[in-house]
C-alpha cells in the first residue's frame, strides 16, 4: 500500500462501527525508582512517583478502534467494586467508545498492576477470577452483544481466557455477525480454536498457534505447516498468526500461506500489540478495506505501539509518520520536526531513557566535532541535536556560511551513531525545542560558561543538569575554512 492510500483509508476508518466483546481488564502501571534493597528480603525498594491506569484486554481494542477514529461499542464485565468504577471512568473519557458493561457482583473487575523502574518491569499483579459466567450474567451477555451489533460492519471477540467468552457468548457474536453482515474476528488464547465455530478470522500469535496445534511455530516453513493443522481442526475461514519482528502470515482455505513484513520497529514493550493488531483488522475491515489492506494497516499500527510504555494505542497521525519514517534510510529517519521531538522525548522518558540535548551550525563536520557529540552520548541514553538553518547560520556567522546546506549537515549529522535524533531550527536560540525536549542534560562547549548557557534555569526547573563538554584544540569549522582558503 502506497501512502496515499494509507491516508485514505484512515480517513475513511472515521465513523466505522465495530464492536468489541469479551475479557475486559484495568490495567494499571506504577512507577517509581530503586535505589536500595530491602532490609527485610532480598527485594528491591521501590520509591512511587506515578500511577497510569487504562483500559486493557476487550478494553484496549476498543481504545484502539476509538484512536483509529472508529466508533466502538464495548461489550464487558466488570464486578461491583472500585476497579468498575474505574473501568466506567476510563469508558466515559472516551467519546467514541459506548460501554455496554455487565455487573457481577459475585466475581471481582480483572485488574493487572505493574510496577516499573528504569524501563523495566518488577512485578505484576493480577486480581481476577477465572471462572465461566453462567446463569443471569450470561444471559445478559448474550442479550447485550445482540443489541451492541447493530449497524455494526465488524465484532472483535477478544478471550483472554478469563471466563467472558462462553459457548453462548460465542454462539451470540456469530449470529450478530451473520445478521449485520459483519466480519467476526477472534483473538484467542485458548487451547482449540474449534470452540469458535466458523468465525472469519482467528488471530493468534505465535506461541498460541503452537499452543494449539502442538506444533513449532518460529520458521515459515514451521508456521505454514502449524497453520495448515489449525485450519484442520477448526471451522473458521482464515488464521492469521502475529509473528512480532518477522510480520503476520496469512493461511485461507485452499490458499496458499501468504507472509507480510515491514521492517521491524525498535521494541520498548509489546504489552497490547495483539490488541491494537486486532482493532486495526475489525475497524478498516469495517470501512471497506481488503484483508491484505487491514493487515498491513495492523502491522503498523501494532509496530507504533510496541515503541511506547504499557498498552497503548496508535493514531492517525502516528502511523503516517511511520510509514514515512519506514520508506527513508535510516539517517533520513533521524531528522525530526519539533513535534515528533516531543512525542519521541515522552517516550524515551516513559522508557527510563536519560535524554540529552545539545545544538549547533556544524558546518563543516570535523573531528572536534565527533569528539565533542560522543562524549556528549556519554552523558545519556538518547541525544537530540538541535541544528541551525542556513539563515539562522549566516545570522551567526555571516555571509558564504554555511558551507554546507542544511540538508547536507543535517544529514551527515543524523549518519553519527553518537546522535539519535536531528531537529532543525530557525530561532535566534534552540529555547523551544529545549521546552519540546525537556531533557535531563543540557549540554554545550566549554568555551561557554555555566551561566550562559541558554536554556539553564529551564532545564534545572524541571530537575535537569548542565554540562560543558571538551573540545578539541586546532579543530574548528573556521580554520578549515581558512586552510582551504590558503590552499586555494
Amino acid at each position: 500500500m502506497d501512502l496515499a492510500g494509507l491516508q485514505l483509508l484512515l480517513q475513511r476508518v472515521a465513523g466505522a462501527r465495530v464492536v468489541a466483546v469479551g475479557d475486559l481488564m484495568v490495567d494499571r502501571f506504577v512507577y517509581g525508582e530503586v535505589s536500595r534493597i530491602s532490609a527485610e528480603a532480598p527485594i528491591p525498594v521501590m520509591s512511587r512517583s506515578r500511577e497510569i491506569v487504562m483500559l486493557g484486554a476487550a478494553g484496549n481494542v476498543a481504545r484502539n478502534v476509538a484512536a483509529f477514529g472508529g466508533e466502538v461499542a464495548l461489550v464487558g464485565m466488570i464486578g461491583r467494586d472500585g476497579g468498575g468504577r474505574e473501568a466506567k471512568d476510563l469508558i466515559a473519557a472516551e467519546p467514541r467508545i459506548e460501554g455496554y458493561l455487565i455487573t457481577d457482583a459475585e466475581r471481582p473487575t480483572t485488574i493487572k498492576t505493574r510496577f516499573i523502574s528504569s524501563g523495566q518491569q518488577l512485578l505484576r499483579v493480577d486480581e481476577e477470577t477465572t471462572r465461566p459466567v453462567a446463569g443471569d450474567v450470561e444471559r445478559q451477555l448474550v442479550r447485550t452483544i445482540d443489541d451492541a451489533a447493530r449497524g455494526a460492519k465488524a465484532i472483535l471477540l477478544s478471550d483472554y481466557g478469563k471466563g467472558v467468552v462462553t459457548p453462548a457468548v460465542i454462539a451470540a457474536t456469530r449470529a450478530a455477525a451473520e445478521r449485520e453482515g459483519a466480519a467476526l474476528i477472534v483473538d484467542s488464547k485458548a487451547r482449540s480454536f474449534a470452540r469458535y465455530g466458523a468465525a472469519d478470522i482467528i488471530k493468534p500469535n505465535a506461541a498460541e498457534l503452537a499452543h494449539a496445534t502442538d506444533m513449532a511455530a518460529e520458521t515459515d516453513e514451521e508456521i505454514e505447516a502449524a497453520l495448515a493443522r489449525a485450519l484442520a481442526l477448526c471451522e473458521c475461514k482464515a488464521v492469521l498468526v502475529t509473528r512480532s519482528a518477522k510480520g503476520m502470515s496469512l493461511a485461507r482455505r485452499g490458499e496458499p500461506v501468504r507472509h507480510f513484513r515491514r521492517p521491524p520497529p525498535e521494541v520498548y514493550d509489546t504489552s497490547g500489540a495483539g490488541d491494537t493488531a486486532l482493532a486495526a483488522l475489525g475497524a478498516f475491515l469495517a470501512c471497506g478495506a481488503s484483508l491484505d489492506e487491514a493487515i498491513e494497516v495492523a502491522l503498523l499500527a501494532a509496530g507504533v505501539v510496541v515503541q511506547k510504555v504499557g498498552t497503548a494505542t496508535a493514531t492517525p497521525d502516528e502511523m503516517v509518520e511511520a510509514e514515512i519514517i519506514g520508506r527513508v534510510a535510516p539517517a533520513e529517519a533521524k531528522i525530526a520536526t519539533p513535534d515528533r521531538l516531543a512525542r519521541e522525548a515522552a517516550r524515551w522518558r516513559e522508557r527510563g531513557l536519560k535524554v540529552g540535548f545539545t545544538n549547533g551550525c556544524f558546518d563543516i563536520l570535523h573531528r572536534g566535532h565527533i569528539v565533542y557529540l560522543s562524549q556528549a552520548r556519554e552523558w545519556c541514553d538518547r541525544l537530540v541535536v538541535g541544528l541551525n538553518t542556513d539563515r539562522s547560520v549566516r545570522a551567526l556567522k555571516g555571509d558564504g556560511r554555511p558551507v554546507n546546506d542544511l540538508e547536507s549537515r543535517a544529514l551527515v549529522l543524523a549518519g553519527l551513531r553518537s546522535v539519535d535524533l536531528v531537529v532543525p531550527f530557525d530561532e535566534e536560540t534552540p529555547l523551544a525545542l529545549i521546552a519540546a525536549a525537556r531533557p535531563d542534560v543540557l549540554i554545550k562547549g566549554s568555551d561557554y560558561s555555566l551561566e550562559g548557557v541558554v536554556g539553564r534555569d529551564l532545564v534545572e526547573s524541571w530537575g535537569g543538569e548542565v554540562r560543558l563538554a571538551d573540545f578539541v584544540d586546532g579543530h574548528s569549522t573556521t580554520a578549515t575554512i581558512e586552510k582551504l582558503t590558503r590552499r586555494a
